[in-house]
């Protein structure tokens, strides 16, 4: 672990008064659905795998981040149950001492045959993508015929204790809106908690429109229709602005990164599954961290560079500015 001599409290702070607890792991590039707000029909290039962290150098990193305060470790992709290794990821993390929370973000599809053991092996909680119950919306959405299993590994997530259970959607123009009622109430039927996200700029095809993206409002508008929604008042860093569903007790969320961004309380740092860490999920910048650790650097030498790196954090994604320019990075590369 890096030295604690000459080293900031809290560590990874930066210059806005941010502190960085929240690590999202990309464990790998690769994903079995084709989600049309995300790549094109025909995949992408895949990271060979030598570029990819092992086992290995991935926990180490993660060590040295939770070392310099991270308490939170979320695994995320491309679909991160593609990674055949998951399962002793996930034991190594739990290992760590302090132990970080343990979450992960999937699209669900394998999921029922993975829940029990990797809730066992240390996993806290699973957040599963699904934006749609409609059969031909979601093969529509996603390329692929795989409703079914999402539901089914949903459903293994709740019988293995992974709670709770969230429920990420993005709410596609002209695809999926008009679902959205339906599938607050499926998910309120289940115990399920949703969240809708806005739709960012993090397409591989680079084809996002702000005019197209459903916003917060018109969500909001959308559900209003069918249920009385009531603003929750604390929020801290969360992303999500929850409300309260007829009263409560359930809850549903909306991420509206873009009409109403959360910047500046954002505590996120991010790992590729190629060793870069990122300060920001739109940096236009990425530090390399694989290169030194494999040139034989120190974990006091790796975590000043995550330091420093995260004390250079910009004040916000600037999406709303007029020299703003997309990641080249996709959302299934960096990891959400």
């Amino acid at each position: 672990m890096p030295p604690t001599t000459s080293l900031p409290t809290p560590r990874l702070l930066d210059r806005f008064g941010r502190v960085g607890r929240d690590l999202r792991v990309s464990v790998t590039d690769r994903c079995n659905l084709r989600c049309t707000y995300c790549m094109p029909a025909e995949g992408l290039p895949w990271l060979p795998k030598p570029e990819m962290l092992t086992d290995e150098e991935l926990l180490r990193i993660i060590g040295i981040l939770v070392g310099l305060g991270v308490d939170t470790v979320r695994l995320t992709g491309g679909e991160p149950l593609l990674r055949r290794s998951l399962v002793d990821v996930v034991a190594g993390i739990a290992a760590l001492d302090p132990r970080p929370r343990i979450a992960m973000t999937s699209n669900g599809v394998g999921l029922d045959r993975l829940a029990a053991r990797l809730a066992a092996a240390g996993l806290d909680r699973v957040n599963v993508s699904l934006d749609t119950t409609d059969p031909q919306h979601f093969a529509r959405l996603t390329r692929r015929d795989r409703l079914e299993d999402v539901i089914a590994g949903l459903a293994a997530a709740a019988d293995a204790g992974l709670t709770p259970v969230k429920v990420n959607a993005v709410a596609m123009r002209g695809l999926n809106d008009v679902d959205a009622p339906d599938l607050l109430q499926w998910c309120l039927d289940r115990g399920y908690e949703l969240r809708f996200i806005e739709q960012m700029p993090l397409d591989a095809q680079h084809d996002w429109d702000r005019g197209q993206m459903v916003s917060q409002d018109e969500l909001l508008a959308r559900l209003g229709e069918r249920f009385t929604l009531t603003p929750v008042p604390e929020r801290g860093s969360a992303p999500a602005e929850r409300f309260l569903v007829d009263g409560g007790p359930a809850t549903v969320g909306i991420i509206a990164s873009v009409t109403a961004p959360f910047c500046a309380a954002c505590d996120r740092v991010r790992l590729t599954a190629d060793g870069q860490l990122r300060n920001c999920l739109f940096a236009r910048r990425e530090v390399d961290l694989r290169g030194p650790l494999r040139e034989g650097a120190t974990d006091g030498e790796l975590g000043r560079l995550i330091i420093d790196e995260m004390a250079a954090k910009a004040a916000g994604h600037g999406i709303d500015s007029p020299d703003f320019v997309q990641p080249d990075r996709p959302m299934s590369a960096i990891g959400g």
